[in-house]
């Protein structure tokens, strides 16, 4: 277990010089906040969830980048850059990040404590899995504020509730991922789409439910084939999921399965490369910048923008408990941009905004799970 301390230049002289017989007082030392982010298994590198998050507190919130054992101030150009695509500007808040990476699920809890215990007033869990480690540091650091990301606080019965210190966050992903399979039943040409899921647990499940939803949309007899690789750390397994896809005349291929999804993506840029015309979508994070020939969207959640208000809120003393359920409608979820050319792409993208449009006025209810899907669906 290591906490990386990275971040903003204290000033830390005690003495100024003395030019006369009487000595000038330091200046008091400037306050800087300090919030805690304990990663999941993922880690930083995984181009989707965890990244995001970072994105979140280390760029938008300290306006720095990771750089080795440290942090480098984040110029003006690289501060546009990580802002594309968004609507209203979001200010540097002067905070200092302590990352925390967790190489097994045990280290959840003492993680979050570790931070507790060095005063640190917010600290962020990353990923579903830290709930019952979030509940367990809440109760026993009650002055301490939490932000759990992709789950709420769940009792011995399965029933939500709530702390006044812990502000939990959930995302209707099965909007997004509606859209993403509308827009890959209008691209394949084979008549055959793909989805590599990671966990089969009902929070991936939203994403396939969608996903199909949206092909059946557009393609009702498209043939959608469903693979999940049971974890989210492996990209050899991701990769070769993704290339049986393939083989098997999947010509877009939607990976929702964190670092296996990273391996998805790499078996439909070698294909791509190859000649092949396949496309490949990634979800949480936008990973055109891996395969910029293949990939052809994401399914955007914007855990990034989620970290940043809660960071806002308590630097500015309003940080509330309670639950948060985010989709397309408040901007929880977006699309990243589609970039690449193909034929029909205007008539395609115009069909995605009215899907978007019906979805968030209500007319169209998408799928929380396989099981709701009409029976004649592939």
């Amino acid at each position: 277990m290591r906490v990386s301390v990275l971040g903003l230049v204290l000033a830390l002289s005690a003495v100024s010089a003395c030019k006369s017989r009487k000595e000038e007082p330091a200046p008091p030392a400037p306050k800087v906040s300090r919030v805690g982010l304990v990663l999941s298994l993922g880690g930083r590198g995984d181009q989707s969830f965890n990244d995001s998050a970072l994105r979140g507190l280390e760029q938008w919130s300290a306006g720095v980048k990771s750089a080795g054992e440290g942090y480098q101030p984040l110029s003006a150009e690289e501060r546009r850059a990580s802002l594309e695509g968004l609507d209203t500007p979001l200010p540097a808040l002067g905070v200092t990040p302590l990352v925390v990476q967790s190489r097994v699920a045990e280290d959840y809890e003492p993680n979050l404590q570790l931070l507790a215990d060095q005063g640190v007033p917010l600290s962020i869990a990353v990923g579903f899995p830290m709930e019952n480690a979030v509940e367990t540091a809440a109760r026993r650091n009650p002055s301490m504020h939490y932000l759990l990301v992709d789950s709420p606080l769940l009792s011995a019965q399965g029933e939500p509730f709530t702390l006044p210190n812990v502000r939990t966050v959930v995302f209707r992903e099965e909007e997004g991922c509606f859209l993403v399979g509308a827009l890959a039943g209008l691209v394949t040409k084979t008549g055959t789409v793909g989805f590599v899921g990671g966990m089969e647990i009902p929070l991936v499940k939203r994403f396939e439910a969608g996903f199909r939803a949206g092909v059946a949309a557009t393609r009702p007899q498209a043939r959608v084939l469903v693979n999940y690789t049971g974890g989210f750390t492996n990209f050899a397994l991701g990769k070769q999921v993704g290339q049986d896809l393939l083989v098997k005349d999947a010509d877009v291929i939607f990976a929702a399965a964190g670092v296996d999804g990273l391996g998805a993506i790499q078996a439909v840029k070698e294909a791509r490369d190859a000649g092949k015309p396949v496309y490949v979508i990634g979800v949480d994070s936008d990973p055109s910048h891996l395969a910029p020939q293949a990939v052809l969207s994401a399914v955007v959640k914007r855990v990034d923008r989620v970290v940043y208000e809660a960071v806002k809120d308590e630097r500015a003393g309003t940080f509330q408990g309670g639950t948060q359920n985010l989709g397309l409608k408040e901007g929880g979820i977006t699309l990243a941009p589609v970039r690449l050319d193909f034929p029909g792409k205007a008539e395609a993208l115009g069909a995605l905004a009215d899907f978007q449009a019906k979805i968030i006025a209500g007319d169209i209810r998408v799928p929380t799970h396989p099981d709701q899907l009409p029976p004649s669906s592939p």
